[in-house]
């Protein structure tokens, strides 16, 4: 036979073995499983990792505002001062206590200043109600009213509990949401100026004796549709600036100075003193029902003004 003489293929066919290396192989299963696991437990370390700062931070909120509080001058810890935490009821009472000393004298003179536009009260007024609570606060404060002072008396009263009374429900709703944390109530008052003199006399004649359960009391003066709970407090401070007074037809302050007064006598019941506030004592009904009520001889005229009347005894209060 004759040799071949022209070009010679070569053909090559595919091993049916793959090689170990390949990507089905046990050893790159192996790989990609360890791969998968390492992968997992680095997420897993990231996330113990980050739970442990945001639970340290929670534990210790002040470490991570060191820095930033130290910082911080004078003037901005006086202004920090009005926005009490909000329920100083109930958040803030647990803490039991005050504002420093600096920081109430600051915040005293600018409520107190002539150029404070919020202000409704005197300054001598204010000052003289701020001496009260600078000796009793933190302490249980009950205000008939809510005037332009509502943040000057929750600050001073900071670290104690704060309870307002109006007779105006939609302003209540209104400052609640202007201030949160607010503690206030409406009262439905039944009572007019014009009755004054009537209401006087009934209460003399009646069962609205200084002493007695204002919850089932039948005088007309005492005040019983507040959330019962208001009436166990033992209360420190009661301010009378409430409700409206300046005409007829206005409810008039005769049931809330009453109701100050059964407040205050049932704590000295037990052993306790309330100093008790009255506002525009110059005026005919306010005079008239805290000598009534709250006795003339109770008076302390070195704490009081010529529009504030300050009832207790020089020592403590009623």
């Amino acid at each position: 036979m004759k040799g071949l003489s022209g070009p010679k293929l070569l053909v090559v066919h595919p091993s049916s073995n793959k090689s170990p290396g390949g990507a089905g192989s046990p050893g790159a299963v192996l790989g990609a499983r360890r791969r998968v696991c390492a992968a997992v437990f680095l997420a897993c370390f990231a996330c113990i990792s980050l739970a442990s700062t945001l639970l340290s931070a929670a534990r210790d909120p002040g470490a991570a505002g060191a820095g930033t509080r130290a910082a911080a001058t004078a003037s901005g810890r006086a202004a920090a001062a009005f926005a009490v935490p909000a329920g100083a009821g109930a958040a803030a009472a647990g803490t039991g206590e005050g504002l420093p000393g600096h920081v109430f004298d600051a915040l005293v003179q600018y409520a107190s200043a002539g150029g404070n536009s919020t202000a409704s009260m005197p300054g001598a007024d204010v000052r003289a109600i701020a001496a009260v609570l600078r000796r009793r606060a933190p302490c249980n404060l009950l205000v008939f009213g809510l005037g332009g002072e509502v943040p000057l008396w929750r600050a001073l009263n900071h670290g104690g509990r704060t309870v307002f009374l109006d007779e105006n429900q939609y302003y209540v709703a209104h400052l609640e949401g202007r201030h949160p944390g607010l503690e206030a109530y409406d009262v439905a008052y039944t009572t007019t100026v014009r009755e004054f003199p009537d209401l006087l006399d009934a209460a003399r004649a009646a069962e609205c004796r200084p002493v007695q359960n204002l919850l089932f009391s039948d005088c007309r003066l005492a005040i019983n549709d507040l959330p019962n709970q208001l009436y166990d407090v033992s209360w420190d401070v009661i301010l009378v600036d409430g409700p409206r007074g300046y005409t007829a037809t206005s409810p008039g302050r005769m049931s809330a100075i009453f109701t100050a007064g059964v407040l205050a006598r049932t704590r000295a019941g037990e052993g306790a003193t309330t100093d008790v506030l009255v506002h525009d004592y110059e005026r005919e009904v306010e005079r008239a029902c805290s000598r009534e009520f709250l006795c003339e001889e109770n008076r302390i005229a070195e704490t009081s003004t010529r529009s504030l009347a300050h009832f207790g005894n020089r020592d403590s209060g009623l």
